[in-house]
This record gives structure tokens, sequence and C-alpha cells, in this order.
């Protein structure tokens, strides 16, 4: 394990000659909030390493270095995001595994299936859920974050020969780098976050309700460093905020609650409780649009070009387009296909 600024100097040297780099990383999600990079797993040419981003290193040295090369990585989108929101590191070129593998139409693409099936090797899959955040980790877990970066490179090498064949490596390049570019980008509102899943039944009193449990919770799972959903799960939240517009709520109170926390997420509903209707939040209802016959025909045209490209390919037809993308195509093409990659609006246009 690298955890001192004195072999993380010592190391330096490995990464910027390396012929190649393969990249992973582990969070601790499911053990803490705010989320974090308890580890970096790298390889190399010449070894398999563990770097210890929660050590007292200045990890910039590190990230410059990697920055510079092609990475290898498997399933890179949550890891990209966690770097870069984290670390603020944008890599210059990633090779994705698996974006590869959903290229050349294969139906199971995690990691343990493609090691299996091209490499014959069986990985464990019994430290995913770790804590990862833990020191020292025990073993077990050395071995399968070791394992997590120490097959991508063959592996790579199969699927990179197997796209060449098929005329698809220049797809995966765009898609990789379209990965990269949106690992930057914030899909979701921040003012509206707390629009959690059953929220779009609730009135708009309810939904001021809502609002202040979701900032109270917010504020608990912080301080008991827990992730939300430990503290108050989304079905309890929604079915408070509507009982409470009728004042009878504590009764859904999670039985297990302290008074500390029984007292602070009662505060919480009579904040909600006490807005004004002016500041109640808005219903959000889906914006309904007349379908013309035109749009119809297009839509048709277009899923029935997707899926013959799609069969023909003999890949999975939402890995040209989704449905929802279709019939934004529908729509307007014009307007919306630019955002398609290269090759995906080379095979659904006319």
């Amino acid at each position: 394990m690298i955890d001192t600024e004195e072999k993380l100097l010592a190391y330096l040297p490995v990464v910027k000659t390396a012929k190649w780099l393969a990249v992973d990383t582990e969070a601790d999600s499911l053990h803490a909030y705010p989320e974090k990079v308890c580890l970096i797993q790298i390889s190399t040419d010449t070894s398999d390493r563990l770097v210890d981003p929660l050590a007292r290193m200045k990890l910039a040295p590190l990230l410059e270095a990697l920055g510079g090369h092609e990475l290898i990585m498997h399933g890179a989108d949550y890891d990209l995001r966690l770097l870069r929101k984290h670390h603020d590191f944008v890599p210059r070129a990633i090779f994705d595994t698996m974006l590869a593998a959903r290229l050349l139409g294969l139906k199971q693409f995690g990691l343990g299936h493609l090691v299996e099936i091209y490499l014959g090797v069986k990985l464990e899959k019994g430290a995913q859920k770790a804590n990862w955040a833990m020191r020292p980790l025990t073993e077990r877990m050395e071995k399968y974050a070791r394992n997590d970066t120490h097959y991508l490179k063959p592996l790579s090498d199969r699927l990179k020969e197997q796209l060449a064949g098929a005329g698809r490596l220049d797809w995966q390049r765009e898609w990789s780098a379209r990965l990269i570019q949106d690992s930057g980008e914030n899909h979701q509102d921040e003012a509206e976050v707390w629009r959690i899943k059953g929220s779009h039944l609730l009135s708009r009193p309810a939904l001021a309700i809502l609002r202040e449990i979701w900032n109270w919770r917010e504020s608990e799972a912080i301080r008991a460093n827990r992730p939300p959903f430990f503290i108050l799960s989304h079905e309890t939240a929604v079915a408070i905020s509507a009982a409470a517009v009728a004042n009878e709520y504590t009764h859904l109170f999670p039985k297990h609650f302290s008074d500390r926390r029984r007292a602070a997420l009662q505060d919480a509903v009579q904040r909600g409780m006490q807005r004004p209707p002016e500041q109640h939040p808005k219903l959000l209802r889906p914006k309904s649009r007349r379908i013309g016959e035109a749009e119809r025909r297009r839509f048709a045209e277009l899923e029935k070009r997707r899926n013959t490209a799609a069969q023909r390919l003999g890949i999975d037809p939402t890995v040209i387009a989704s449905r929802a993308t279709l019939s934004e195509l529908a729509q307007n093409w014009e307007k919306f296909s630019p955002g398609l990659m290269v090759w995906q609006r080379g095979l659904l246009q006319p």
C-alpha cells in the first residue's frame, strides 16, 4: 500500500514511464456520507499497486502523471465522476472495457464475466460491498482490489482486436471521450434534488414539508457519516409529508429514532407546515405534447432503421439510441441529432 509521501514519490517514475496504465477506484458510498475515494488501484507492465487517498499525501503529482496516459478502465463512469468531484482529475483518454464489450454485442459485460470468458480466470466477488475506508485492509480486500486492474490490459488487448476487426474501434474511442466529457456535467438540478421517488403524488403543502425533511436528512446524514437512506427512507419521508398535512404523522417516525433525532425531524416537519402558500413548491406535471401523424411515421422509421442496424451489427439497439432519443430525433432531427455520437448518427440518418 502506498500511504506515505516517500512511497508515492518513489512510485511516480514507474507511472510516468509505464507502457500502459490500468486504473480503478473504491469508494465508501455504502458506509459513509458524503462519499469519498478510499483507494486507487493502478496496474502497469511491472506491478499492481494500491494508493491510499485517505493517507496524508499530496496526490496531485500522481494524478498529473496519470493524466498524461490513456487509462484502461472498466465501467469508468462512476470512477471518473468521483475523481473529478473530489480530486479535480480528468484523464486525457481512456479505454473502457465495458463499453468495448457492449459495442461487440456481449449481453453480460461485468468485469468478472469478461475476464472469465476471455482469459479463463474466475474472480472472487466477495469484497464488492466492503468498507474501503477501514484500515488496514484485509488480505482478501487487497487481493480483490488488485484484481480489478490486474487483468485489464490483456482483456483490453483482446477487445481491441475484435473491435478493430469489426471496424468499431473508433466508436469505442468516441464513446470513451464522451464519457470523460459527461463526467464533468451535473445532470441534476440542485434546486429540485429533494424531489425523491413518490414526491409527484404529493400536494403543494406536503411538498413544502418534504423539502424540509430532505434538508434535515442531508444534515443528519453528514453528522452521522451515514448515507441518507440509512437515516430515513424515501418512502417514509414521503409518507410523513403526506400525513403531516392532516397533522397526524409522528406515528410514522422510525421507532429506533433517538429523542434528539425525533425532535429534529419534528422541527423540520413544522418548518414545512409553517411555509406560506406562496413558498410552496410547484407541482411538476409531465409536459404533454400533441404528436402528429408525420412525427409518428418518423419515429417508426427511425426505430426500424435502429433495429435493423442493431441486428446486423449484433448489438443491443439501445447502444445506438434509446426510445427517448428516437422520440427527440423524430420531433426535430436538426435540433437533437448533434447530441449523437458520429457513429450513432451514421447508423440512424437516412
